[in-house]
């Protein structure tokens, strides 16, 4: 990876992601969590502030070193512990059924093979546990749609992640079941880079049916 990528692109994502910017949206996400959660894409620690007072602690599991220096001061003030636990959301190294809830906040777009991620937190996850979630990605209308597209390459090399991320299809093709969505278009954010989905997402098992 380049040093762009190591050490710059972190620090972009805390500044454009900052707390007054996005601080209501990661309120709602985080309400109800509880127990031990799993993150992944656990960044610079931008959602433990907001973690509510019956989380019992945090697997992050996150791919930059700069991030998680980035997150010390954060996880530090936090009463809640962390836990790095991998850098690969892909291929987790943790035992089946483990986790009460898990998180990712704008984290898919990134992933090179989103489905094998969103199997593996299925698979770490308590049956009938959740996934919050919010994540940018493709827009219904075909102009911005459009517009993602053509920016795809310059967004990967600035931000790391395409604007066209399909996310439902990809919870669609998951073993995990949406129980929540909602979407909109962030007003402070240009349309291409702006359409969101917010929700939960279940880790049913055939004993457990919602």
């Amino acid at each position: 990876m380049s040093f762009y990528g190591r050490h710059l692109r972190p620090r972009l994502h805390t500044w454009a992601l900052n707390d007054r910017i996005t601080g209501a949206t990661r309120e709602r996400v985080c309400a109800g969590l509880t127990g031990d959660v799993l993150e992944i894409g656990y960044g610079s620690g931008l959602n433990q502030p907001h973690l509510p007072a019956a989380v019992t602690g945090v697997w992050a599991v996150e791919p930059s070193a700069t991030a998680l220096r980035l997150s010390q001061e954060r996880r530090d003030a936090s009463p809640v512990p962390v836990v790095v636990a991998g850098d690969d959301a892909q291929a987790l190294d943790l035992p089946d059924d483990r986790f009460d809830a898990a998180l990712c906040t704008w984290v898919l777009c990134g992933i090179p093979d989103v489905r094998a991620a969103l199997a593996e937190v299925a698979r770490v996850l308590k049956p009938g546990a959740a996934l919050h979630f919010v994540e940018h990605g493709l827009a219904p209308d075909p102009g911005v749609a459009r517009w993602q597209r053509r920016g795809n390459r310059l967004n990967r090399v600035v931000s790391g992640c395409v604007l066209d991320n399909d996310v439902d299809g990809s919870l669609a093709a998951s073993p995990l079941t949406v129980t929540e969505r909602t979407t909109w278009y962030e007003p402070a954010a240009p349309k291409a880079a702006g359409y969101m989905y917010e929700g939960r997402a279940a880790a049913w098992r055939s004993s457990s049916p919602p």
